[in-house]
Order: structure tokens, then C-alpha cells, then sequence
């Protein structure tokens, strides 16, 4: 995927690295039954090109960003709790009405309990050196 291309309509960008984030990824995987969602680890290319595209991204972000293109065609980049709420409500049920309720909640108090469990993922989750071999449907769902 080069610079000038558009992400997918619902992008999700993980630390590839991380424990909670292979978590979450497969938490999103088993819950969006509809497939919305699509997957590239921060360390690739697609992020790469996001980045390229979106030089106010903090450079040191390394937990899940949200790539959102709107139907006009307009992408949209969203990290710390804007990302997790945002791609919250792709989900159906209880997950997309509980992501309803956190958006009510200061962005600031938010980012705050987000920024603090991020700092603490890693010894809480670890490290990954493999993933979950994913289905040849979800497969088609991750990027580089």
C-alpha cells in the first residue's frame, strides 16, 4: 500500500509485539461477526503509509489506532481512547452500547486511564513471538 492510499473504511493498527494487543485483536476478530473491520500491525507497511499520510500521528504511539474513512472519502486517524471507543462501536450488542456509554465520559479522564494501562501492558500481557493462525477469512481481513 503505498502513501496516497486510502485505508480500508475501518482500520484497526496494533502493536504487533504486544500481548493485550493480540488480545484485542482477536477479542475484535470473534466479536465482528459482519468482518468491518480490518487489521495491520504497527510495525508494517500499511501503518507506515497511514503515517505518511497523517504526520500529526504522536510517533510514538505503539497500542491500537483507528483509521476510519467516512463516505466522502475523508480518513480519519484516532489513538488513545478515541481509537478503543471508536472501534468499540463497530461492534454489535452490549460491546457497540458500552462504547456508546464510555464516549460520554471527559476524552481527557479517558485518555488518562487509557495512557496509564498502556504503560503497564506489557508487564502485565508480555510479549508475543507468534499469533493466532487466523481463518482464511480473516485472513483477508489483515494488511501489512
Amino acid at each position: 500500500m503505498n502513501a496516497r492510499a486510502p485505508s480500508p473504511r475501518h482500520l484497526v493498527l496494533f502493536d504487533g509485539n504486544c500481548g493485550f494487543c493480540d488480545h484485542a485483536v482477536q477479542f475484535l476478530l470473534d466479536r465482528d461477526r459482519d468482518g468491518r473491520l480490518s487489521f495491520a500491525p504497527l510495525q508494517g507497511e500499511t501503518a507506515a503509509g497511514v503515517r505518511a499520510r497523517h504526520p500529526d500521528m504522536p510517533a510514538d504511539l505503539d497500542s491500537l489506532v483507528y483509521v476510519q474513512v467516512d463516505e466522502a472519502g475523508q480518513e480519519r486517524v484516532y489513538w488513545y481512547s478515541r481509537a478503543a471507543v471508536r472501534i468499540g462501536r463497530q461492534l454489535p450488542g452490549l460491546w457497540g452500547a458500552l462504547s456508546w456509554v464510555a464516549w460520554t465520559m471527559p476524552w481527557f479522564l479517558r485518555d488518562l486511564a487509557y495512557r496509564a494501562f498502556a504503560r503497564v501492558r506489557y508487564r502485565i500481557f508480555g510479549t508475543v513471538d507468534a499469533c493466532r493462525i487466523p481463518t482464511p477469512g480473516e485472513r483477508e481481513r489483515f494488511l501489512p
